[in-house]
């Protein structure tokens, strides 16, 4: 077999990282989430914290990350952590988390999104909606599956499209637009349990999920040792930001006594600030915002299967490239699950929380996993080039460590069956892996 480097060029550049990781995370949790934020934090202070918590917590992260991809700058993400920390199993089991709960969760989630928003301008049958998300996702697997140059730039100009919305939205809202509430006292009497701090938090993670985003394409990004950690500092930064911004729209749009429960939060507001001509160009904004965020998992997710398939530790097909040296069918491969989902949840707005907690409990069932495999990898390879070093390190991965942990304890407490779902997942890979294992051995294939 040919070697990754010939198979998957180097055909993104740092800008393209940045975005992808924009995109990736930019995409329905903020026009959705901010009503159930609320909810949990129902003080303006806290609701902000809350934010900018989410905002930290994946810094502390993406700082793991960042060592990590510069390390082992190949396609997968922590499915090549793991699986080069623990066990080639760990390494296994999370990808296969990864690929079929993560990112096929992730973009069945937003494709349902999808047709919340259009439903903005027609009346959409139960039928309608599932058909709605499944064109959604397969329209952009096609553009993706086609070539990897084609799904960047489809990827970059959604981003920006989104940015150049969201930051008219902030500056405009506040000079033309009219806000129907009083002014409000920025911290309140009103209280929040430790287990009502995880849960209020869930939504807000499930808003930044895809943060680490550009790892996954690290045998793709130019220059991995120095664009794939810049690109996951940028673009958090970047993500952040916009969201205090325009979560502090909706708050002078509609006061807090209003947030706490409310759907769709982001057409709400438009309305509010615009009229009825707002709420329609927000819902423009926000299937945008969400069909680019689609396009980007639709990108990187099929990596991990891509990385697995060429270790042998999955389906050979999944391995395959076209002639422009992209991994076609573990495209299409995530696209028919993720389309399974849709139709699994029915495409309504009441399934999307379960969407949400299925999805949200396995990635902080993995973002875990690779974290600790930084202080592994600390012992066990010490002597391996580090282009990029965590900082903070051993305390900031830590922290991080624990409240991920806090927050899959409230999780298990809260939805129980969604987070078996997730665990169930995990636990089918163990049987999968040995029947690739053993195939693998069998032609004298298999991983080390």
């Amino acid at each position: 077999m040919t070697t990754e480097k010939r198979e998957l060029p180097r055909v993104l550049s740092l800008r393209d990282a940045t975005m992808l990781v924009v995109s990736s995370v930019i995409g329905v949790g903020i026009f959705l989430t901010p009503g159930g934020v609320a909810k949990a934090f129902p003080s303006a202070g806290w609701f902000f914290f809350a934010w900018l918590l989410g905002g930290a917590l994946a810094l502390a992260g993406a700082l793991a990350n960042a060592e990590l991809g510069a390390m082992f700058p190949r396609a997968g993400g922590n499915y090549v952590y793991l699986r080069a920390a623990y066990h080639p199993m760990a390494g296994f089991l999370v990808g296969w988390l990864s690929f079929f709960a993560i990112f096929a969760g992730t973009v069945a989630t937003l494709a349902v999104g999808f047709t919340i928003s259009l439903s903005t301008f027609f009346v959409l049958t139960p039928a309608a909606k599932v058909a709605v998300a499944i064109t959604v996702i397969w329209v952009a697997s096609g553009v993706n599956a086609y070539a990897t140059r084609a799904g960047a730039a489809l990827n970059t100009s959604t981003a920006y499209l989104k940015l150049g919305a969201m930051f008219a939205l902030v500056a405009l809202g506040p000079i033309l637009g009219h806000a129907r509430t009083p002014a409000e006292p920025f911290v309140t009497e009103a209280e929040t349990t430790l287990s009502g701090f995880g849960v209020g938090l869930q939504p807000v993670l499930f808003s930044y999920l895809g943060w680490n985003a550009s790892v996954f394409v690290a045998g793709e990004i130019d220059k991995p040792e120095r664009n794939l950690p810049r690109s996951l500092f940028w673009g958090l930064g970047i993500c952040t930001s916009i969201y205090v911004l325009v979560t502090g729209t909706y708050v002078y749009a509609l006061g807090m006594q209003a947030l706490p429960g409310m759907p769709v939060v982001g057409i709400q507001a438009g309305g509010v600030l615009f009229g009825a001509k707002g709420g329609a160009i927000l819902a423009v904004i926000m299937m945008v915002s969400i069909f680019g965020t689609v396009n980007a998992n639709v990108l990187v997710g099929p990596r991990i299967a891509y990385a697995m398939a060429s270790d042998g530790l999955f389906f050979r097909a999944a391995a395959r490239l076209n002639a422009a040296k992209t991994p076609h069918v573990a495209v299409l491969v995530q696209a028919s699950v993720a389309s399974a989902l849709v139709i699994a949840f029915k495409a309504n707005s009441d399934s999307l929380d379960e969407v949400l907690r299925y999805t949200t409990f396995a990635i902080t069932l993995a973002t875990i996993s690779d974290t600790i495999a930084l202080y592994v990898l600390r012992v066990r390879d010490p002597d391996r080039p580090r282009p990029y070093r965590a900082a903070g390190y051993p305390i900031v991965p830590l922290l991080y460590i624990v409240a991920n942990l806090a927050i899959a304890i409230s999780t298990v407490k809260d939805k129980p069956r969604e987070c078996l779902a997730s665990l169930g997942v995990l636990l089918a890979g163990a049987p999968v892996y040995a029947i690739f294992r053993w195939r693998g051995k069998a032609r004298g294939s298999g991983p080390e």
